[in-house]
């Protein structure tokens, strides 16, 4: 039964819009799941269906995307191939917790997102004491649209401590050199497994974020910081649960920037702002993410022009490439005329014979008005910055 329902619910997924490889194009293999639910470290089943002619392999390679990690895994068939469908499994990583998106690589193929629980911890055994003996449950079949029983009670979204913005260093000249770094973390208020986020699972979507960036000038003496950026922020956090939604995240919440400068120095803003997320996956597992953060002023005391220079939203369009580049691109278009384009691009280096080192290798571009809050309505020549990035 429980079979007869998985491969009764793609049907309507197979003409899902939202599947598309590409806006406006019907990827020719769909990935589905009974339940969009998995285990970290345990063995878990999806639905593959080839709208082309191609014949159902013994043997298909998985991509999986959860942040910053990607990882590909081998699926297996499950028994024959029925007409145009088949059933696969692996195992997912025990590293892979949280929202995790699955694609087939080096085709085009739908994505899927799936929500994975984290591993399930196993007590330790003193060394002296025998292991308790294995209880084996007797299988039993679901009710028609019941969850299956592997299914876990909860899933976690993401760790508590996670990436929020990218991460980077990067070295440049310009009138002298200078060095640009951010760090960038979020940090899970409510734990959806336990108390109030249990009992209120939308108490899970809140966040505590915090951005740093600063500009080191490292032409002076002394080498001092030119201005330094502190972003704390609050914010609520959906992230899309089905395959219909036509929009795949929001983020709403407050911000506060300032550098902590002395008299003359000092710059801050508050804010409220909306920052919607569409994705878009491309042929050989490509994606292309657009993520405008809007945002309104609270209080612009020390800088009651700055909207002038910022404007009141950040447009931020990324493209991966699926295996080696990450670029991102963030401009602010105020009706001024006088904003800003940031360009990054990272390249991974796990392939570059680096041997254990990981992260990117990063470039940076930036042209246009305040690079820093301190600087918000100067103009400073164009600078570009070679450096690495741990989250590009």
């Amino acid at each position: 039964m429980r079979r007869l329902f998985f491969l009764l619910l793609v049907a309507p997924l197979a003409c899902c819009p939202c599947f598309a490889a590409a806006p406006g194009a019907l990827p020719e293999w769909i990935v589905a799941s009974a339940d969009a639910r998995a285990i970290a470290g345990e063995r878990f089943e999806v639905l593959v269906v080839n709208l082309g002619s191609e014949p159902l392999p013994q043997e298909l390679s998985l991509k999986l995307r959860a942040g910053a990690e990607e990882q590909v895994l081998t699926l297996v068939a499950q028994g024959p191939a029925l007409g145009r469908q088949r059933a696969y499994a692996a195992t997912m990583p025990a590293s892979m917790a949280g929202s995790v998106e699955l694609e087939l690589a080096g085709r085009q193929s739908s994505v899927l997102m799936i929500m994975v629980a984290a591993a399930k911890e196993v007590p330790a055994v003193p060394a002296l004491a025998a292991p308790p003996p294995a209880v084996v449950a007797a299988p039993t079949e679901s009710a028609p649209g019941a969850a299956p029983l592997s299914a876990p009670a909860q899933a976690v979204p993401e760790p508590p401590l996670s990436d929020n913005d990218p991460m980077y260093f990067v070295l440049g000249a310009r009138q002298g050199y200078s060095a640009r770094f951010q760090l960038s973390f979020k940090y899970r208020l409510f734990d959806p497994t336990s108390g109030f986020g249990q009992g209120q699972p939308w108490l899970s979507g809140f966040y505590f974020g915090y951005t740093q960036n600063s500009l080191w000038d490292l032409s002076s003496e002394s080498k001092p910081f030119r201005d330094t950026s502190y972003r704390p922020s609050l914010f609520w956090r959906w992230d899309r649960a089905d395959d219909r939604t036509w929009i795949d995240a929001v983020r709403a919440g407050v911000e506060h920037e300032s550098n902590g400068g002395g008299t003359g120095r000092s710059r801050s803003i508050n804010t409220v702002f909306v920052r919607p997320e569409w994705r878009w996956a491309q042929a050989d597992g490509a994606r292309f993410e657009f993520t405008p953060k809007v945002y309104g002023y609270l209080d612009k005391d020390e800088n009651p022009d700055i909207n002038t220079y910022r404007g009141n939203v950040d447009w931020r369009l990324r493209f991966d490439s699926g295996h080696n580049w990450v670029t991102t691109g963030v401009a602010r278009l105020p009706s001024s005329g006088k904003g800003s384009l940031l360009l990054d691009a990272s390249r991974r280096v796990r392939d570059l014979r680096f041997g254990p080192v990981g992260g990117y290798l990063h470039f940076q571009f930036f042209t246009g008005y305040g690079e820093d809050i301190l600087d918000y309505n100067l103009r400073r020549k164009t600078q570009l910055r070679i450096g690495f990035a741990i989250v590009p």
